[in-house]
C-alpha cells in the first residue's frame, strides 16, 4: 500500500468514526428520521471503501 492510499484510508476510518458517533446521536434524539437512515447508508459506504482499499 502505498502512501496515498494509506493517507486515504486514515481519512476514511476518520470519517467513520465521526458518522458512527452523529448515528449514535440521532437515534438517541430522533428528531429526523431519515437522518438515521442516511448515516447508516453512509456508513456502509465507507466500510465498502475501507475494505476496496485493504484487498487492492
Amino acid at each position: 500500500m502505498d502512501k496515498k492510499a494509506k493517507k486515504k484510508l486514515e481519512i476514511l476510518r476518520k470519517r467513520l468514526e465521526k458518522t458512527q458517533i452523529q448515528l449514535k446521536g440521532s437515534r438517541e434524539q430522533m428528531d429526523d428520521p431519515a437522518e438515521v437512515v442516511t448515516l447508516e447508508n453512509e456508513i456502509e459506504n465507507l466500510k465498502s471503501e475501507i475494505n476496496e482499499l485493504k484487498n487492492s
